[in-house]
């Protein structure tokens, strides 16, 4: 094993590292848990004013867990992968439950919460409790892949433990919140996916896969994500200065969000623009990226001189535009009515 890593890590955070982040300097374990849960696939530039806003609504565990999920997707609206909002609400209410309200102080036990993976429960196990954990998230791969010279497929699960092993033998006797934030900074800042800084690097002499002259090689994942591409066709329809929304439902995209009417095909937009007696207006369409696939939107708009009653593509809701703030739309969406 590498000597000398942690205690240069350390130093570095120390003096270069970053300090400043709303969420850091405290040892509450709130504040670091819903800043891991926004910070996955996000960037900082972007969690920023999320977090802040959420605090102010939600300033506890408690207050999250008490509110309604709607309130909860509208205030994460626009910052993607809903996925980790409804499992926010749903661990806020298992701490509440199962836990009195304060989190549990180890991260065996923090991993059992919904939404919290192994490496989410490390780093707030290690800020907030001292507990001397590996975490191993995205970047954290990426520093100890280059580090190692790692060079087995971390797309094999089994490999990807030996990678856990690996980290966890790395860990220093103590400072554990230096080290653990060393090692973030660290893959977020100089160790960047291409063109690393590595003459900046504070373990740039120990580094295995700086040595092979190729740390861009490392980590090592042969599977690659496979996209797809999907199309449809959303309905915008207004009647007196409101909009006609339906929710999403409970599973798959965007679920549980407010959205237009979205169609699988014109024919069938077409038949419900007839049914509604209007005419539809082309507008620009839309190319959203998500994980796995890319998303191509057709918006059409109408206006209705009266309500139609039974013939609207339903349920749904007519909303005000003065309201939608108040309702989880997606981040297309919000972009399109604004």
């Amino acid at each position: 094993m590498i000597q000398g890593f942690a205690p240069a890590l350390i130093a570095w955070q120390k003096v270069h590292g970053r300090h400043q982040l709303p969420w850091q300097n405290t040892d509450d374990p709130y504040r670091v848990w819903l800043s891991e849960i926004m910070l996955q696939q996000t960037q900082v530039t972007t969690v920023l004013g999320y977090y802040e806003r959420f605090l102010e609504r939600f300033p506890d565990v408690t207050a999250l867990a008490a509110a309604h999920l709607d309130e909860v997707l509208a205030l994460w609206a626009g910052l993607g992968y809903y996925s980790r909002a409804r499992n926010l609400h749903r661990c806020a209410q298992a701490v509440v439950a199962q836990f009195g309200g304060s989190f549990p102080p180890a991260a065996e036990l923090l991993a059992t919460l919904p939404g919290i993976g192994r490496s989410t429960a490390a780093a707030i196990a290690s800020f907030c409790f001292g507990e001397r954990v590996a975490i191993l998230d995205g970047n954290v791969k990426r520093v100890l892949g280059r580090v190692l010279a790692f060079d087995a497929d971390l797309a094999k699960q089994a490999n990807e433990r030996q990678l856990w092993a690996l980290a966890t033998e790395l860990l220093p006797d103590q400072d554990m919140p230096s080290y653990t934030q060393g090692l973030m900074d660290l893959g977020a800042t100089l160790c960047s996916r291409t063109s690393p800084q590595c003459l900046l690097c504070p373990v740039t002499e120990l580094c295995l896969g700086r040595k092979t002259g190729q740390p861009e090689d490392y980590p090592v994942r042969i599977r690659k994500l496979k996209r797809s591409r999907r199309e449809n066709w959303w309905l915008w329809l207004e009647h007196e200065g409101r909009i006609w929304l339906t929710q999403r439902p409970d599973t798959g995209v965007w679920a549980g969000l407010w959205t237009l009417p979205l169609f699988d095909d014109e024919a069938a937009l077409q038949a419900q623009a007839g049914a509604l007696d209007v005419k539809l207006s082309r507008l620009p369409t839309i190319e959203h990226s998500l994980t796995h696939f890319d998303w191509v939107l057709h918006p059409r708009q109408a206006s209705l001189s009266q309500a139609p009653g039974e013939a609207l593509p339903g349920p749904g809701v007519w909303v005000a535009r003065e309201a939608l703030a108040s309702y989880a739309v997606p981040a297309p969406l919000k972009k399109l009515l604004t």
